[in-house]
């Protein structure tokens, strides 16, 4: 009877754990759509649904189909995917990795469960920064973890007090607590954010003056716009161990292949020991969709193609992302710090003025009544905040926007 009580408490945790807010609004979707009623989606940061996959990576696909190529292959990825991953890597930020350090999973979300599975024991913390990526990025509480906390600055256009961040480490670890990470999204799902040269730094420095491990999460590195400027943490990381995900769904625009990367350079016994788990862990799951890593092999390879394809759909971003921003800081209800990178915007809402409760009111009143569907910030970790993305067309933009300032101000004090 003890173990089948175990599984149960673990069930439970589980559970509690497993909220998505992005897609928490499903079943009043299915209820609208039954009623005919058709609606605006706002809520998932899908690119393929707005701007169709490039053409040269369906052909990819397609010419490792017609070649056979649909059998089970090594583990941690083909040598072709690796080696293209390696070759991007040392072209972009001059980092020398070996096919060995690289792994390829199910995107970065079955990345983070291998790394959690891997770090996170009952009572383990690990440090995430708020506003925060939903369900994955606190997925180590399944495992038992709690989280550090630090918040970024919206204030100060999202900037992070680093000083406060090595305080709240120190104390912890000086509490006898097992601190074992720190987690970068760089550029910021949901803010858009693009972290400074220097922050990076500083925040390089701390996890080696304190031990930890040092996860960044680069899946957006190449959707940059406003001026911002990316900075990868394998050009300043140096000794420090570190872990960087990335992969094909973002600047490959290729979501549904689910291919991510992981990068584990280092040398020292820490980066030896990761990558010697991702090994076993890569074996237990077989290996990743096969056709679609010699097609995002492919993709990475053809350059110029790349270059091409990544170059318009930024533009594009940029131009829709900037557009939605100055609508929402028009609003008399909300306001928001516009983006540098990604394609997110997390608009503040002034609740004082709303006869609404909190945030998750506001996202289902308003798919409710007006069809627009956005994410509820507190999801996030942001209360009183909504996440839209800028994905869409500047004229469906423009058509939700209006309409939720119709909402607001249909319920308006």
């Amino acid at each position: 009877m003890e173990p089948q009580v175990h599984s149960m408490e673990l069930l439970s945790r589980s559970s509690r754990y497993a909220e998505n807010a992005i897609e928490e609004e499903n079943p009043t979707l299915e209820r609208l759509a039954e009623e005919g009623k058709k609606v605006t989606k706002l809520n998932i940061g899908d690119p393929a649904r707005f701007f169709p996959t490039p053409r040269y990576m369906i052909d990819a696909y397609i010419k490792a189909l017609n070649e056979g190529k649909t059998s089970y292959v090594e583990p941690e990825g083909i040598p072709e995917l690796r080696d293209a991953v390696a070759a991007r890597y040392k072209r972009m930020y001059n980092e020398d990795i070996d096919r060995q350090s690289i792994f390829i999973t199910h995107g970065v979300s079955e990345a983070l469960i291998f790394m959690n599975s891997m770090f996170i024991d009952p009572g383990d913390m690990a440090v995430i920064f708020k506003p925060y990526y939903s369900v994955c990025y606190t997925g180590f509480r399944v495992f038992g973890g709690e989280p550090i906390l630090q918040g970024y600055q919206e204030d100060r256009n999202w900037d992070l007090d680093t000083d406060e961040l090595d305080r709240k480490i120190k104390e912890n670890i000086g509490a006898g607590r097992r601190v074992k990470y720190i987690s970068i999204t760089n550029p910021s799902n949901p803010t858009g954010m693009v972290l400074e040269r220097k922050v990076m730094e500083r925040i390089v420095d701390i996890a080696n003056d304190n031990g930890l491990i040092l996860i960044s999460d680069e899946i957006y590195d190449e959707v940059i716009y406003n001026g911002a400027k990316f900075t990868s943490v394998s050009e300043i990381a140096g000794d420090v161990p570190h872990i960087i995900f990335n992969g094909a769904s973002k600047d490959l625009d290729a979501t549904g292949f689910r291919i991510g990367f992981v990068l584990v350079p280092g040398e020292d016994k820490a980066s030896e020991e990761i990558r010697k788990k991702m090994s076993d862990y890569c074996s237990m799951r077989l290996c990743v969709n096969t056709p679609a890593q010699y097609a995002v092999a492919e993709g990475i390879n053809n350059i110029k193609e790349h270059e091409r394809e990544v170059s318009e759909f930024v533009k594009a971003i940029e131009e829709r992302a900037n557009f939605a921003s100055k609508l929402i800081n028009e609003s008399e209800y909300m306001h928001v710090v516009p983006p540098g990178g990604a394609y997110y915007l997390l608009p503040k809402l002034d609740m004082s003025r709303l006869r609404i409760k909190d945030d998750r009111e506001f996202v289902h009143k308003l798919l409710e009544e007006e069809q627009v569907l956005l994410t509820r910030g507190s999801g996030f970790g942001a209360d009183g905040h909504v996440r839209l993305v800028a994905l869409p067309t500047k004229e469906i933009l423009e058509y939700s926007i209006n309409k939720i300032n119709e909402f607001c101000r249909k319920h308006s004090r």
